[in-house]
């Protein structure tokens, strides 16, 4: 399940920009607030200078229509604002004046709108009044607009730190079901999202949480199924294929005879590792742990396994381990060396850290990527002998240490590889979190 739920959440990191759910909310608030003020602060600066010009064109038609009753009365003008025939006077206000009714008219040609208001008289003459916005009503207008730029700024901090806020809250909850996911993904099979999240309120999370879940369990149960198959399928094979084994050793001496043994040893080695396998994936292997000499320990296994092999202890270190799973994982990286590279194999002990290097083609690159995976034998540079088990078995023997196992190819630049290397890193600590459990050193570990 590790390997179905990790490489597609990979290929979605690399799909695109990552960016905070919290900023993308607080940016959406904000240029909705933004927007909102702008429009209704042009609809009230708007509507209140227009009552404004309103106001002043109501009151230069009073002034004129008291101007037109003293004028008509004494013959001459008597305000002080009042004009005839003004030569500054609007063309279209004229025209329309012209036509024998009062008119008004508001232009804008400078800072300030200019208001008119003019009526015809006796004469052929046009009584005229120009004014322009009173400085209360100025003052007012640019108070409005100050207010209206003042309020408009705090909408939109308001809106950012309310959507930061609540942003916040809904990316802590998808940060939690995702470290909860990333942590059923490793196989940590008792993890339940939604019980990760938590919380009172119930929202598309808890919907999220609980279909996480949901797969998760069906996925498991899924690979449950096909573990507890394999492993039976591989128990059954055991005693037929060690009842072939038998009979083929009672056979005649000679070559059709040593080509059975070999194939049915063959089989019972595939039968042996299935069933390993299937151990490992259900959890339920532990260590035995004893402290070893760790350099001595390699070198003294290497030299019986393959004397051939080159082992350099360049820094000595006391473990805590099991010998017998960690001679599994050692042999396993040496066969697939010897197997899949070419000679001289190296193994080097430096602290903890143990590596394998061959001066083959390289590990593939889809190995690389994802790990070693059972009757997968890699690219066709690595294939044609065996059935992926062995680096499964390795990876498998090495949680159960509580070690971890990488993979990595000697590629210069712009070369073809030059080698693999296999790095098994012993923990610092005995692998108490795996439950295992300590036995007194077996005799010359020490």
């Amino acid at each position: 399940m590790r390997a179905i739920l990790r490489h597609p959440v990979r290929r979605m990191e690399r799909a695109g920009l990552r960016t905070g759910l919290r900023w993308k909310l607080s940016a959406a608030i904000a240029l909705v607030a933004g927007l909102v003020t702008v429009v209704l602060g042009l609809v009230v600066h708007n509507a209140a200078r227009v009552s404004m010009l309103d106001n002043a064109r109501e009151l230069a038609n009073d002034r004129l229509m008291l101007a037109q009753r003293n004028y008509e009365l004494n013959r001459g003008p008597v305000f002080p604002y009042v004009k005839v025939d003004d030569p500054e006077l609007p063309e279209a206000l004229r025209e329309s004046v012209g036509r024998s009714r009062r008119a008004s008219d508001v232009s804008q040609h400078g800072k300030d709108p200019d208001i008119w208001a003019a009526v015809p008289v006796k004469g052929g003459h046009v009584l005229s009044v120009h004014m322009h916005l009173p400085d209360r009503s100025t003052d007012m207008l640019r108070d409005l607009d100050q207010a209206l730029i003042i309020g408009s700024v705090a909408v939109v901090l308001g809106g950012s730190a309310l959507g930061v806020l609540i942003g916040g809250q809904l990316s802590r909850r998808l940060r939690k079901a995702a470290a909860a996911a990333n942590r059923v993904a490793k196989g940590e099979t008792d993890v339940r999202v939604r019980e990760a999240i938590g919380g009172v309120v119930r929202d598309e999370t808890d919907d999220l949480a609980r279909a996480v879940d949901a797969m998760a369990d069906a996925l498991r149960q899924r690979l449950e199924a096909e573990r507890r198959v394999t492993a039976d399928i591989a128990h059954e094979l055991r005693t037929p294929v060690t009842g072939l084994l038998t009979a083929a050793e009672l056979l005649p001496p000679g070559r059709p005879t040593e080509l059975v043994l070999d194939r049915a040893k063959a089989m019972r080695t595939l039968v042996e590792d299935v069933l390993e396998v299937a151990r490992l994936d259900s959890a339920s292997e532990r260590a035995e742990l004893q402290d070893i000499m760790l350099g001595e320990f390699v070198a003294r296994r290497v030299a019986a396994k393959d004397p051939g092999v080159a082992v350099q202890v360049v820094h000595e270190s006391e473990v805590t381990t099991d010998p017998r799973r960690l001679e599994r994982v050692l042999f396993n990286l040496l066969a697939n060396a010897a197997r899949h590279g070419r000679p001289p194999i190296e193994v080097t002990v430096e602290g903890r850290v143990i590596r394998v290097r061959d001066h083959g083609p390289g590990f593939p690159e889809e190995l690389l990527a994802e790990g070693p995976s059972r009757f997968r034998t890699g690219s066709e540079d690595r294939a044609g002998q065996g059935h992926g088990l062995g680096l499964t078995i390795a990876a498998g023997q090495a949680r159960v240490l509580g070690a971890r196992l990488t993979f990595r190819n000697v590629r210069p630049a712009g070369l073809p590889a030059e080698g693999a290397v296999a790095v098994l890193w012993l923990p610092e600590h005995a692998p108490t979190n795996t439950g295992s459990y300590p036995v007194l050193p077996a005799a010359g570990e020490r």
